[in-house]
């Protein structure tokens, strides 16, 4: 199976620079899992298309405001820090523009409020810096959301007016380096209809990690290797879902990202709860054990995303699907429009 097997052309003026509001007035694609059945709706449709029993998972993980813009001492040269990951105290992993610069025990200066000193340099280039509180503030990440931007895709150039328009509206644990994009279509007002209809909604949890952006850069989609993440599901939540299958209703999962959690946690074809690192690479043949239904974005060519998607479908269902989004207009990505793949009724 080869990578280059999941390419389209996609012109520049398909790719979303912003969010749709309202935000369930994004388009939505129905897809069907197993025919070239093809409907067009609007998002707030959604509720048209769940039923009632139907279990809808949704990642509650919540973007923290990774891009810290600093300069050293002398100011003269502005310096972007990209937080990674904590590793231990006020100790994290970072990327660091221009790199080749930051030396060991390099002091980045940002704003008033942080100061971070360069203590070791990883083989990859990537720099541990420990930073130090400066103001009164004594929670680093509510000094994070103070000074630091949303780490938008390479593909977005525009800025965002608020955060909030990269948070889905039931971020509740930050952690993550990007957010779960299906999931930003959903609004409060639309999630109170759906859970009237009798459609409950269960979160679990996984920090996206920036490696969702790496591209897959072998041949052979087998020898990619997937960057990990950790996810977590509750012991209420795995009861809830595990009860949702004895009983025959669908699962539906709102994003890859639950999607990946889901079919990562479980064991004989039950969930578990807990939490654990996630390296799971869904490609065509990969068995599904939960999931019977997907809400997502349009992703990019020859990504692992778009692998995980034609795995759940087909190679050639999706990319015939991605084919009518170009010709009805859809817009995609992180921003952009949904579809919801699902067996025919």
């Amino acid at each position: 199976m080869k990578t280059s097997d999941f390419n389209y052309d996609l012109d520049e003026k398909f790719i979303a620079q912003h969010p749709i509001l309202p935000r369930d007035h994004a388009k939505l694609m129905l897809v069907s899992r197993d025919s070239m059945n093809i409907q067009h709706k609007i998002f707030y449709d959604i509720l048209d298309e769940l039923k009632r029993g139907d279990l809808l998972v949704v990642n509650d993980t919540r973007v923290r405001p990774a891009r810290l813009f600093g300069h050293r001492e002398n100011k003269e040269e502005k310096i972007e820090v990209l937080l990674l990951k904590p590793l231990n105290g006020k100790v994290w992993e970072c990327l660091v523009k221009p790199g080749k610069k930051m030396k060991l025990h390099t002091t980045i200066y940002f704003e008033d409020l942080l100061k971070g000193e360069v203590v070791h340099i990883t083989e990859d280039g990537s720099r541990h810096i420990a930073f130090t509180i400066q103001g009164e503030e004594e929670d680093i990440e509510k000094v994070f959301e103070k000074i630091g931007q949303m780490p938008l895709p390479p593909y977005i150039k525009e800025t965002l007016e608020e955060k909030e328009e990269y948070q889905t509206v039931y971020s509740k644990y930050i952690g993550s380096a990007a957010a779960p994009t299906a999931g930003l279509h959903f609004t409060e007002e639309l999630l109170d209809k759906i859970q009237e209809k009798g459609v409950e909604i269960v979160p679990i949890t996984l920090h996206v990690g920036l490696g969702t952006f790496r591209p897959v850069s072998v041949e052979d989609v087998r020898n990619h290797h997937m960057h990990s993440e950790l996810c977590m599901i509750s012991e209420k939540a795995a009861e809830k879902i595990n009860r949702a299958k004895e009983d025959g209703r669908r699962v539906i999962a709102v994003g890859t990202t639950s999607m990946r959690t889901l079919e990562s946690m479980t064991q004989d074809k039950r969930v578990l709860s807990g939490h654990q690192w996630t390296d799971i690479f869904i490609y065509p043949g990969f068995e599904f054990q939960i999931v019977d239904g997907l809400i997502t974005n349009f992703h990019l060519p020859q990504s692992t995303l778009l692998m995980l998607v034609s795995a759940f479908s087909s190679k050639e269902i999706i990319l015939h699907a991605y084919e009518e989004a170009k010709k009805n207009n859809y817009r995609f990505f992180s921003f952009g429009d949904a579809m919801f793949i699902r067996k025919d009724d």
